[in-house]
């Protein structure tokens, strides 16, 4: 505890907001309404009048969120402390190597540089663009994606601890067999408890002809005067039971304390220019990723040029190297021209350190239907994905890693469903190579994209990836009658192919609290 109230008031000390409050203070004295003898009191006073008490809850509420589930005192000393499990380390590393190499050598064959400058008339073409950038034609045809989930998911299903306990791995009947600390489906029913049919729930019981209505007007009126507190806690409670649509925007972005200054504007736009003036090979992945995934899909194709004006960007912003205090990534480095092989001479590559994956473009796509100022797009992302999307992409033994999102998915399915889950198994069907892309992705560009926003209210409200994994099995519990006729790989995978139909609140509370 000790450890933690010191990293979280070193942080606060580093932010704007000890500033403001410091104004604040200043002012309510020099204005003559400090009594003078109890200055306590007088700063409270100060503070609650100003506002900023609910600024300072904000950010100590989003420090602490961070800091859960690490060791703040010892966070950035050693990768064993961050990854406790070895094989695990050691996946991650090779991993990383691996892409690095794959990147390095994509270069080499099309004989193109990693960065190189613009020139003057690219600049002023790319800057003329800029808002249509996805109307530039590209010679991308022979740029492939570095890696997609089923290249990682091979990775992780060779993961294997050393010393391995054989009454462990039998009680593991699926694709992993990495022990992760996982919640059992009690453990998930009372953590995500406020999902339960005894609770009215937006998505669901304002759906429902006259008179139910009133139910979502009681919802809207209540959810704007959460969001006229300011308050994260407040917000993120809210969300348990689902956010309005009219709302979703102002409640996300009390709930992740995200505020967008002018200081992050001309930021914004520094990062813009970083671009205009360097081309990164980096570049056209995105490019490629964007035009086969968002671009093609009915529901994203608008927003194109939206998702190019967050993910150029996205891939310069150096603020996202902070990862590297909480996560077992290593950011990619790579070498001056000229001078391969000198350590003082290694640069991060791209410069936030994240080589993107087949199919990241869509993990901003549904945020674009929330947001159309492209700042505050930018922003909430960049929140979303330090929060949670980084997980979906690193190995870690941490329960709300991919690793432990699929161990979870796997474990909950043999409880939930065993005579679906050893149909399966019999006719060598694995239902972790269909869940996986849809975990990777969070199941944007599977679920309709209103499906997906009820989706990741729950992820904020309940702060936790893991009903992700929930409802991976709601959807094998959904489609069970169906399954249990298969007997190939491939039809279960057409079983499976479209989830447009599928609703997220009443399969995940079918799934968690009908037995």
């Amino acid at each position: 505890m000790d450890h933690a109230v010191e990293a979280v008031v070193e942080k606060l000390s580093s932010l704007d907001i000890k500033a403001q409050a410091l104004q604040c203070v200043y002012t309510y004295i020099s204005q003559g309404k400090s009594s003078g003898q109890d200055i306590e009191k007088d700063i409270s006073n100060s503070l609650k009048l100003s506002g900023c008490v609910t600024q300072l809850e904000n950010k100590v509420y989003k420090e602490v969120k961070k800091l859960k589930g690490h060791d703040v005192g010892v966070a950035s000393t050693g990768d064993e402390l961050r990854e406790p499990l070895s094989c695990v380390r050691r996946a991650q590393q090779n991993w990383e190597k691996r892409i690095a190499k794959s990147l390095n050598t994509m270069c080499t064959e099309l004989n193109m540089p990693l960065a190189k400058k613009r020139s003057e008339k690219d600049i002023q073409e790319l800057s003329s663009h800029w808002t249509e950038v996805g109307t530039m034609e590209l010679d991308v045809s022979k740029i492939r994606p570095v890696y997609g989930p089923k290249d990682f998911l091979e990775v992780l299903i060779n993961v294997s601890m050393p010393n391995k306990n054989e009454d462990l791995l039998s009680q593991s009947w699926g694709l992993l067999t990495v022990p992760i600390h996982r919640l059992s489906i009690n453990e998930l029913r009372v953590q995500y408890h406020q999902m339960s049919i005894n609770h009215r729930q937006t998505g669901v019981d304002d759906e429902v002809e006259v008179p139910q209505e009133l139910f979502a007007n009681d919802r809207f009126r209540l959810g704007k005067k959460v969001v006229s507190s300011g308050s994260s806690v407040l917000a993120q409670e809210y969300c348990k039971r689902g956010c309005p649509s009219g709302l979703r925007a102002d409640l996300w972005q009390t709930a992740l304390d995200v505020n967008v200054t002018n200081v992050d504007r001309l930021y914004y736009d520094q990062l813009k220019q970083a671009y205009l003036q360097h081309d990164l090979l980096t570049d056209l992945l995105y490019y490629k990723d964007i035009k086969l995934t968002a671009t093609n899909d009915d529901q994203y194709f608008v927003f194109e040029d939206y998702i190019f004006m967050v993910l150029l960007p996205f891939s310069r912003d150096t603020h996202l190297l902070e990862l590297t205090n909480v996560s077992i990534n290593t950011p990619p480095k790579s070498f001056i021209r000229g001078k391969l092989g000198m350590p003082e001479y290694s640069v991060i590559y791209p410069p936030n350190g994240i080589i993107p994956f087949y199919g990241f473009s869509m993990l901003v796509a549904p945020l674009c239907y929330v947001y159309d100022d492209v700042h505050m797009l930018y922003y909430m992302f960049r929140e979303m994905y330090m929060r949670y999307f980084y997980k979906l992409h690193v190995i870690s033994s941490e329960r709300q890693s991919i690793l432990g999102l699929a161990s979870t998915f796997e474990s909950i399915l043999q409880v939930q469903e065993p005579q679906l889950f050893f149909h399966m198994k019999n006719h060598d069907i694995h239902p972790l190579r269909i869940v996986f892309k849809w975990l990777m992705r969070a199941y944007s560009g599977f679920l309709s994209s209103e499906e997906v926003l009820r989706l990741w209210d729950k992820i904020l409200a309940y702060d936790s990836l893991e009903i992700l994994s929930v409802l991976a099995v709601a959807i094998f519990s959904f489609r069970k009658l169906n399954l249990l006729q298969v007997r190939t790989q491939g039809q279960a995978e057409a079983v499976l192919a479209d989830l447009t139909t599928v609703k997220v609140t009443p399969l995940i509370q079918l799934t968690l609290f009908s037995k």
